[in-house]
């Protein structure tokens, strides 16, 4: 019979937008940790979020550009905490900005940013 590596428990992470996780004790600070991400639609999306802009209502290809991007930073941001040996971040923002120039933005960046810590239950 071969050898079978026994399964690889996940260990939770947490996030809080407050300075604190309920029911947790900070036990240890890491600093700041971060992650980014800059998307920009194609020629193709953006004549669709034109269109839909156009007749009015939710332009959709942004939206999901922005839920895309928002997950991929907060996603960076656990890798950084992680990297630090942190299992949470406290004090959670996420920031977003046009990228280009003139009236029209060429890109998107989000930014999610927090504080690193070490947590255990209370």
């Amino acid at each position: 019979m071969a050898y079978q590596q026994p399964p690889v428990r996940q260990q939770p992470f947490f996030i809080s937008t407050t300075s604190e996780i309920p029911g947790h004790q900070i036990t240890g600070y890491y600093g700041l940790v971060f992650g980014a991400t800059v998307r920009a639609r194609g020629m193709g999306g953006d004549c669709l979020a034109g269109c839909q802009a156009t007749c009015g209502g939710e332009v959709s290809a942004y939206t999901e550009m922005a839920i895309e991007a928002r997950n991929q930073a907060v996603q960076r941001l656990v890798q950084d905490a992680m990297s630090r040996g942190a299992n949470g971040v406290i004090g959670l923002k996420i920031d977003s900005d046009n990228m280009g120039g003139g009236n029209s933005a060429a890109a998107n960046g989000i930014i999610a940013y927090g504080t690193a810590v070490t947590v255990v239950p209370k």
